[in-house]
């Protein structure tokens, strides 16, 4: 905890101790609601109540008697079973203008993987969930003192790539430019699926593209791969989403990590080769010790043909990732738009300090559930239940179209590509509308309605399912990025038109009143939601913080007495005038930097 809360909770935590309280429960300091007295309070006196065999509010007297308040504190109160602290408005304000930065990194590297999209076809609405939260939560551990690494999986040996593949071969296809080159084998990928619906015709074509599965797991083809990726890439960052490393598939096999996984588990208890029964001649592993509840708990890791199941080559991943195994290989891939270097695993690469992460996040779908809870239960039968602690699933819910499933094989999808445009277009007609002689229109379009898009995927909590609809994800009022991008444009606006003026009075805090301690209360809660976020491993905490700081803002802004503007910034007298000018920089400063750590531009101007 930071900001204002943690003090008072240092200085309750004190006060417990004093009382004889050992083993003190979790200590929460809560703003007082609107009609309470007071600005924080805390509620452990209910907490201790059972232990203590006292009432709350006998309890919160004692409390109360022994606390020292820290600085900022004008006094202590009690109200029911509630200690209640009243703060020095003008400590508030000064606290709330404070400019907030990074937080002191931690040891120990957490490796945040996501997207991880076959490299078959263009990216649909569906994968947009993916890439926002998994790009957002990155950047929210990063800002919270985390040493982050972002890894996007390329699995190329999987039999999507080597059906489009085949197709572009089937049908005898050669690319002319005319369209983004993963939309070009899409169509090719779509229309491969559409004869197969045909049994005959998948009978006959089956041989054909095995053969192509088996060129790709050789690692012939991985110059048309790249071709893909490349274009999916450009998708991404467009998404303003960025990676450090891509781990290739066929890699993980051909340096042997996968041969290292299953040797690392057929020394363990749970890994076992049957010789009689379903499994016989099979590796597979007892889940049972680990995974309650299953009807048959073994799992195949290598089928009796001696093939490797996907099962396995994640697990293999896994380990790697979390320092068990070693032997990949990187060189430098590209350049991405911000100038951060990407690098990919390759045959040809050098050894770097990739993975070796204490924690993993794996950003992937809640139906991928089961196969995530393998990936702890064989770090558990590997004896490391440390790093199983440390493997987190960060589960989402699926994103429905217009109320319907999606689905790549039948073409009912929508490309990110399109979704992306067609934001574009939208909020290019909104600002022509209400600003048309706005400069760097266009940019200014590029970043509402790309934010937008990547707002409507973060601000729900992951576990819920997200209706994507046009009306609603490209809305530019209320619950939306537009939202809070128009409330740092206004704030920019004020400090411009300040600065033009030459404005530049010292603040007086004193001169603080009731409408700047709303404000600096609301200010001084994004630490908090920052950390809570990067705890809860999800970007909609700070989303709907965001609102809340937004509404905060409107209603400072637009505040009236006597049907007159009760807070003005430029014409209010010098000290007051100062006080709110650089409460507002906070604001600006606050929006600017929570937009960032969801992907999310804040334009100066809209």
């Amino acid at each position: 905890m930071t900001g204002v809360k943690a003090p008072l909770q240092q200085a309750v935590a004190r006060a417990l101790e004093a009382l004889g309280v050992d083993e003190p429960p979790p200590i929460e300091i809560q703003e007082t609601p609107p009609n309470q007295p007071g600005d924080y309070g805390t509620p452990v006196a209910f907490r201790l109540a059972r232990r203590l065999r006292k009432p709350p509010p006998q309890i919160a007297a004692e409390l109360a008697d022994q606390l020292s308040p820290p600085e900022g504190v004008e006094r202590v109160e009690v109200a029911g079973g509630y200690v209640n602290f009243f703060l020095d408005p003008a400590w508030l304000a000064r606290a709330a203008a404070r400019p907030v930065g990074p937080a002191p990194k931690q040891d120990g590297k957490v490796l945040v993987e996501h997207t991880s999209v076959n490299p078959n076809k263009e990216l649909h609405v569906g994968h947009l969930r993916n890439v926002a939260l998994g790009d957002a939560i990155a950047r929210i551990l990063d800002f919270a003192g985390r040493e982050v690494e972002v890894l996007n999986y390329i699995d190329d040996t999987g039999r999507q790539s080597a059906e489009s593949l085949f197709a572009l071969e089937h049908y005898g296809l050669v690319y002319d430019g005319g369209k983004k080159y993963d939309h070009w084998v899409g169509e090719a990928y779509v229309r491969l699926h559409r004869e197969m619906q045909d049994e005959a015709a998948k009978a006959r074509l089956e041989p054909a593209i095995r053969a192509v599965l088996h060129r790709l797991e050789a690692g012939e083809l991985r110059g048309e791969i790249e071709k893909l990726l490349a274009a999916q890439l450009e998708t991404m960052w467009s998404l303003n989403a960025e990676y450090d490393v891509l781990v290739w598939e066929s890699d993980l096999v051909r340096e042997g990590l996968l041969q290292q996984a299953l040797e690392l588990l057929e020394a363990t208890p749970y890994v076992s080769r049957p010789s009689e029964g379903k499994y016989q001649g099979a590796l597979v592993m007892d889940t049972s010790a680990f995974i309650e509840g299953m009807e048959d708990p073994y799992l195949v890791l290598l089928r009796s043909d001696g093939t490797a199941t996907y099962t396995a080559k994640d697990i293999a991943f896994q380990f790697w990732k979390m320092g068990l195994l070693s032997g990949l290989r990187f060189k430098p891939f590209t350049r991405q738009p911000s100038g951060r270097r990407l690098y990919t695993s390759h045959p040809e690469g050098e050894p770097m300090p990739f993975g070796n992460a204490q924690e993993t996040i794996n950003v992937i779908d809640v139906r991928q559930s089961y196969p995530q809870q393998v990936l702890k239960a064989a770090l558990e039968a590997a004896g490391r239940h440390d790093l199983a602690e440390g493997a987190y699933h960060l589960a989402y819910e699926t994103v429905l179209l217009e109320g319907k499933p999606l689905s790549g094989r039948k073409g009912h999808t929508v490309s990110v590509d399109e979704v992306l445009e067609e934001a574009v277009r939208r909020a290019r007609a909104v600002i022509a509308e209400k600003n048309p002689g706005l400069e760097n229109a266009d940019a200014v379009a590029r970043m509402v309605g790309i934010g937008a898009v990547r707002f409507a995927m973060v601000k729900t909590e992951p576990k819920k399912q997200i209706d994507f609809r046009w009306d609603q994800a490209l809305s530019f009022e209320g619950d939306a990025a537009p939202y809070l991008q128009y409330a740092h444009a206004r704030a920019a606006s004020i400090l411009r038109k300040a600065e033009a003026e030459g404005l530049a009075d010292e603040p007086d805090y004193a001169r603080a009143t009731p409408y700047e301690v709303e404000l600096a209360k609301v200010l001084l809660r994004f630490e908090e939601s920052v950390q809570k976020s990067a705890e809860l491993k999800t970007p909609h905490v700070l989303a709907q913080y965001l609102l809340d700081l937004a509404a905060a803002w409107n209603a400072y802004y637009n505040a009236k007495e006597n049907g007159r503007p009760a807070t003005p910034v430029l014409t209010a007298p010098e000290g007051l005038r100062g006080l709110r000018l650089a409460l507002v920089r906070r604001l600006k400063q606050t929006v600017a930097t929570g937009l960032g750590l969801l992907g999310i531009g804040a334009p100066e101007a809209m």
